[in-house]
């Protein structure tokens, strides 16, 4: 926390009304927070004196500039993301929710770890169906540290030419290497798939041998979360390479309850969440699925002309994703 005596000036200053001092001395405060690694503090501090975090969009702007290109096409093999959702706008197990505090925690006290010698995780491997939160998860994890979300680009990485796959992965943690951010490999599978697979031709077993030396030797400063639907045909050799493995499943009652909590904020409506009945709809459902039913039902009610949610709404948007699921599996 800040020192007494910045707290002393600072205080001094705003019962004088001296806002020069007072916007000075608040800068200081700040950037000693962000020197501790207490970016989410920092951050919030920012965006109460100026409206916003000043340091967040200079450097999401200065960041998409200096991405590294596919040569075969031009394309950009990060996307930038400022994150924006928080810890409270994930429900995870208790499981996860423990490892994800632990982490955070390790990070926002760095220093100490770094003083005995020890440093906090910086690789982590999400896996579980899709809609259950991963690629969530990774934006809540940048935002509590303050730090931009990277989202490698799976597509521009892959490249039709001999080599050059292998080659735009050497780009990438040259790049994440240099700036501290959250990078998120989605759809790792296709870049770490099973070497024993006779199906699989010899460039992508070069692949697979390049990203594991690549995670090897990885000593930058940005955290590394790969993420897959499919972790049965990941390589063997993968798994040892990361430092946790978070398992995300579909969402239990108690998990639904509070999501329901979460997604239905701030709008009225005729039922209770805490009705065992209520969140028992939405049995079997992903988080994606939950998010894409509650959508629908708010706009039922709102183009209906209704001003509280009713069970009605839900049930009607439930038969529609029922249906919406059907012609999936058919497809």
């Amino acid at each position: 926390m800040a020192s007494a005596k910045l707290l002393r000036q600072l205080i001094k200053t705003g019962s004088e009304r001296n806002h020069e001092a007072f916007k000075r001395i608040s800068e200081q405060l700040i950037r000693e927070e962000r020197a501790k690694n207490h970016h989410l503090l920092a951050n919030d501090l920012e965006k109460i004196l100026y409206g916003r975090s000043r340091s967040a969009m200079p450097l999401h702007s200065e960041l998409s500039e200096r991405l590294p290109k596919d040569k075969e096409r031009n394309l950009p093999l990060l996307q930038i993301k400022e994150p924006v959702r928080r810890l409270e706008d994930v429900v995870l197990s208790d499981e996860n929710a423990s490892l994800l505090e632990e982490l955070l925690q390790e990070h926002h006290r760095s220093e100490i770890l770094k003083s005995y010698g020890l440093y906090p995780i910086d690789k982590l491997l999400f896996c579980g169906p899709p809609g259950c939160g991963k690629t969530l998860t990774a934006e809540v994890l940048a935002s509590e540290l303050g730090l931009p979300l990277a989202i490698v680009r799976v597509d521009s990485v892959i490249s039709s030419f001999l080599g050059e796959t292998a080659a735009n992965l050497r780009q990438v943690f040259d790049f994440i290497s240099t700036v501290p951010m959250v990078v998120l490999f989605d759809e790792f599978d296709s870049l770490a798939k099973e070497r024993a697979d006779e199906a699989e031709h010899g460039e992508l077993k070069r692949v697979v041998n390049a990203f594991l030396q690549m995670l090897d030797a990885y000593e930058g400063k940005s955290i590394l979360v790969a993420a897959t639907n499919h972790e049965a045909i990941l390589d063997s050799a993968v798994w040892r390479r990361f430092d946790e493995v978070l398992v995300f499943e579909s969402p239990n009652l108690e998990q639904l309850r509070r999501l329901l909590s979460i997604k239905l904020r701030g709008l009225r409506r005729e039922f209770k969440i805490e009705d065992s009945r209520i969140a028992g709809l939405f049995k079997g459902m992903s988080h994606a699925d939950v998010e894409r039913v509650l959508r629908r039902a708010a706009k039922d009610m709102v183009l209906s002309g209704k001003e509280f949610l009713s069970e009605r709404h839900l049930q009607t948007a439930i038969c529609r994703e029922d249906t919406r699921r059907a012609r999936t599996q058919r497809g």
